[in-house]
């Protein structure tokens, strides 16, 4: 049996044998039969989804067509997990992004009265525990209005997202819109993920290195590193996680009033960047490796829990 979690740019594995993630860009090629082919041995498979969002799909409704029939062509009695908390055979509306509700399905026995802050590699989810019944049948649309979601993440937010100018050698400097730089460049950088951790394609399609990101940041004022030196590229990209932690205190402080939770734990690849400005259970150290693919894992846990 295992846990499948597709999103736009990864798919997600969680089995007996461990844990597996794969880059898979639904916008550029579509690989999920190809992947899970890997994984036909598993009895039957549980799926979560977000990746009906991307834009390759005309709609989400058609985002989970696509993906259901291609998971159902390797797993024929694959069970997908819904917003309204319960499994489907078929590809109902309710399957768009039901990844985040199914990590609080299992995590709110385990940690009551918590927040769960989830950052991956594009968005973070900021769930208080101890609402489940309001938790369920959000879409992504009322998350967004209500705080549950920040679309910023740890590898794909352009830079250009949070930063619009910086003070370099005592003078503002517009940034530009380009979609030159990202918040994985950013973070390698200020040494809050190593290039093993920067796991999707770069803005411009070359290496993680630190050169490379230093490159791509002295970009963001449309310069080269050899311009405007690499303290200055370093700067944007320090000034860019302030903001981007400024942002995220915002919605916790936000969330934690609204719903008196009492502590937070935190999940995804950005699990350790958020215990550096919360404190916080790290489900990277108390799970491992598991963390990097909650939903994957929590819904082989709801799957075999339900029976």
């Amino acid at each position: 049996m295992i846990g499948v979690d597709i999103g736009g740019a990864n798919l997600k594995v969680v089995s007996e044998s461990g844990v597996f993630i794969h880059y898979c860009p639904l916008w550029k090629e579509t690989p999920i039969r190809e992947i899970l082919q890997g994984y036909s041995e598993a009895k039957n498979a549980a799926v979560v989804m977000s990746g009906e969002l991307a834009d390759c799909f005309s709609s989400k409704q058609e985002g989970i067509e696509f993906i259901v029939s291609a998971v159902k062509d390797v797993f024929p009695d694959a069970r997908f997990y819904g917003t309204d908390g319960l499994f489907h055979d078929f590809p109902v509306p309710e399957l768009a992004a039901a990844n985040w509700l199914v990590m609080a399905d299992i995590l709110r026995d385990f940690y009551p009265n918590s927040l769960l802050i989830d950052m991956g590699s594009t968005t973070t989810d900021i769930i208080p525990l101890n609402a489940w019944d309001f938790l369920k049948r959000q879409t992504d649309f009322s998350r967004l209005k209500s705080g549950l979601l920040a679309y910023y993440g740890v590898l794909r937010t352009p830079i250009s997202s949070l930063l619009r100018s910086v003070s370099l050698d005592g003078q503002k400097v517009g940034i530009s819109t380009e979609y030159f730089a990202c918040s994985g460049d950013a973070h390698l950088l200020m040494g809050m993920i190593t290039q093993e951790d920067y796991t999707t394609q770069t803005p411009d399609n070359f290496h993680t290195s630190r050169y490379e990101c230093l490159r791509r940041m002295a970009r963001m004022v449309c310069a080269d590193v050899s311009e405007i030196g690499e303290e200055s590229a370093l700067f944007i990209a320090e000034s860019y996680v302030k903001e981007e932690k400024k942002l995220i205190e915002e919605y916790v402080r936000t969330l934690i009033d609204r719903y008196a939770c009492n502590r937070i734990i935190t999940a995804g690849i950005g699990s350790g960047i958020l215990s550096g400005w919360f404190d916080t259970i790290n489900l990277n150290i108390e799970m491992g490796k598991i963390s990097d693919a909650m939903p994957a894992w929590a819904v082989r846990e709801a799957y075999l829990r339900n029976g």
